[in-house]
């Protein structure tokens, strides 16, 4: 659960802004929609395998 502390006389608006800032940082969202299905360990690597080839393809072709 988070907590955001309010200040005397802080805008609610700011308070919110704060809280989802933070919400998205934790990472709840992105957990919460990982647990909604479950993947298998070959499709994760799989995944995990192909990331790593997109990401070295760019770092190549910056290179040239």
């Amino acid at each position: 659960m988070l907590i955001i502390p309010i200040k005397e006389g802080e805008n609610i608006d700011r308070a919110l802004k704060r809280y989802k800032r933070k919400f998205d940082r934790t990472g709840t969202k992105r957990q919460l929609q990982e647990r909604k299905q479950f993947n298998k360990p070959s499709v994760v690597f799989r995944v995990k395998i192909q990331k790593a080839q997109y990401v070295q393809s760019l770092r190549d072709a910056e290179n040239l």
